[in-house]
């Protein structure tokens, strides 16, 4: 991907998680630079033309800028493209006759936030889904909802824990915007055992690494088949982009060898996790070690970059298992880096992670302070992101 409009802002990537747990929507927040082209709206249209085509879903645009907004408004956007319109702006009577204009030409946008006097209904319909933010959710309790919020979906936006929101989405909530962590579990942790099909899994990248012999191999995974045809549905998955079709461990080693093999056992540890309540957690583990592989790689350094990925796709196990890292890495099969990465939050890999945090906060101040730590400018960043992004999109497994 070779786009200058890349340079000309920073992105901020997410995604809308529905009731399943899965991304039902991408989202991007776009924080203009200062002194962007004129073309910049034109420009964006045309990058996401190529790389997020309207086969990988529906993907909101959330622009920081009222120059950019307008630019985004008035062009043609394909019909997965959803332009989020901030609420006080379709108060305005100007922007009304726009967006009525636009809406009746087809355009898909999102109300952000809640208008402070009720809009015309005719024009709250123009909207897919309403976001409101939870400081100013009246759905709790017997508050009534304002219209929006009874005649539009809605999606929840600034939960603080994940049983806030998952609160949210049993009281209705089309899908939440973002997925919050939690608490990394502390010591006073209690202790549990790992997942077995967990433990098989990180037996068996210890036998990769130990280059054991096929058949071992195959015995490790004979235990649970589900764990293998996972494995089998990740490594054919349009994100590696290979032009054969993997039917077997055996031919698996084959064709990537045990090294390259081993990535996607990393990946298979999150998806063998059998608690739907953690998948947006899976997701964002995956689309961290893609982000963060991507960066290492944009700087040269592709011997470091798969123990990058790695350490993307673990940083989330802790919460994901409930137990602190200081405990698992006693199981977990990684690099001294990876380790002290995840368990002291500095070492080889602590910067590329910073900027994907950085990235899922979607704060441009906090992303331009984790890239200009790494001396990356915002096209190395945002193309690191979208790519990232796309390829997370193509690994969803349900």
């Amino acid at each position: 991907m070779n786009a200058s409009v890349l340079d000309h802002l920073w992105l901020g990537c997410g995604a809308l998680f529905g009731a399943r747990g899965q991304p039902l929507m991408g989202r991007l927040t776009l924080h203009p630079l200062p002194e962007v082209p004129a073309t910049l709206a034109a420009d964006v249209l045309a990058l996401l033309a190529e790389a997020w085509p309207a086969e990988n879903g529906p993907l909101c645009l959330s622009p920081t800028s009222e120059s950019l907004l307008a630019g985004l408004l008035d062009a043609e956007r394909p019909d997965h493209l959803v332009l989020e319109v901030p609420a006080f702006l379709a108060a305005d009577a100007v922007w009304v006759q726009r967006l009525e204009a636009r809406a009746q030409a087809g355009q898909a946008m999102a109300l952000k936030g809640r208008p402070l006097s009720p809009l015309p209904p005719e024009l709250l319909a123009r909207f897919r889904h309403v976001i409101v933010d939870v400081a100013d959710d009246r759905r709790h309790g017997d508050a009534p909802a304002s219209g929006a919020a009874r005649h539009t979906p809605w999606v929840q936006a600034g939960a603080t824990t994940p049983a806030q929101a998952g609160d949210s989405l049993r009281r209705g909530a089309l899908a939440v915007q973002g997925w919050p962590l939690g608490e990394h579990p502390g010591a006073d942790a209690p202790r549990k055992d790992v997942p077995p099909s967990v433990q098989i899994v990180m037996d068996l990248i210890q036998r990769v690494d130990r280059e054991e012999p096929v058949n071992r191999l195959e015995d490790a995974l004979r235990g649970d088949p589900t764990l293998a045809f996972r494995l089998m549905r990740l490594i054919n998955s349009p994100a590696f982009g290979l032009s054969v079709e993997i039917n077997s461990f055996q031919h698996a080693i084959m064709i990537l060898g045990y090294q390259r093999l081993k990535r996607w056992l990393a990946l298979l540890v999150t998806n063998a996790v059998d608690d739907p309540n953690l998948k947006p957690l899976m997701q964002l583990a995956v689309r961290r070690g893609l982000l963060m592989e991507e960066l290492l790689r944009a700087q040269g350094d592709s011997s470091a970059a798969g123990e990058a990925f790695i350490c993307g796709v673990f940083s989330l196990l802790d919460r994901m298992l409930g137990q602190p890292f200081d405990r698992l890495l006693g199981s977990l099969p990684v690099g001294d880096g990876v380790a002290q990465t995840l368990a002291q939050n500095e070492g080889p890999y602590s910067l590329p992670l910073a900027v994907a945090r950085a990235v899922e906060s979607e704060l441009p101040l906090d992303i331009a302070e984790a890239a200009g730590a790494m001396l990356l400018s915002p096209g190395e960043v945002n193309r690191a992101a979208l790519k990232s992004m796309t390829a997370a999109r193509q690994l969803q497994t349900d």
